[in-house]
């Protein structure tokens, strides 16, 4: 639940209530109000402010996961799954997108312009039954070819007991399916 709340929002609606407390009672001559509602307000404010400034929102689950799915990822997801799945989808401060970093060390981020955006993500069972889950990327100016290649470098970089498979959709748009490869890794719970 708190994965879901802004805490730049938090901080400017308290920081943004206890300041205007302090300055109403300051104007009406309750010093030790207005004392306590600047000297806490003001500073919660401006750290809410930077909060904000620097926040990274959650991207959207794209498909609703359902009981079937939720077994399986209990059953076979990888450690690296779970945590990917859990950090994406709540606020981030401090970064410039998601997966800002990994794109940067495959070297598919030459510039933040250039950089494929994390748009959503959804779970699936593939063919064979086994769980996937599938990043969507906007990627209008790196091409389907350079994910194609990188396709190798992504398998090592997400770690054993995933397979990393790239497929092309509408609209410059990549889908990354990392499928969990039950044999070559011990799963973990979430």
């Amino acid at each position: 639940m708190l994965r879901k709340v802004s805490l730049g929002s938090v901080g400017l609606v308290i920081g943004g209530i206890l300041a205007v407390v302090g300055m109403i009672a300051y104007t009406t001559g309750n010093s030790t109000l207005s004392l306590a509602g600047l000297f806490y307000g003001v500073p919660i404010l401006l750290g809410g402010a930077a909060l904000k400034s620097s926040e990274v929102k959650p991207v959207s689950v794209l498909e609703p996961t359902s009981e079937a799915i939720v077994k399986l990822r209990d059953q076979q997801a990888t450690t690296t799954q779970n945590k990917l799945r859990l950090d994406v989808t709540r606020y981030r401060y401090g970064i410039e997108a998601h997966l800002d970093e990994v794109l940067s060390k495959l070297g598919m981020s030459p510039t933040d312009e250039e950089r494929p955006v994390l748009s959503g993500l959804y779970e699936e069972s593939t063919k064979d039954g086994t769980y996937s889950l599938v990043l969507r990327f906007d990627s209008p100016l790196i091409p389907f070819e350079t994910w194609e290649q990188k396709q190798e470098k992504l398998t090592r970089f997400f770690g054993p007991g995933i397979v990393a498979e790239v497929a092309q959709l509408e609209q410059k748009a990549i889908a990354l399916k990392l499928i969990a490869v039950p044999d070559m890794a011990e799963p973990t719970k979430t």
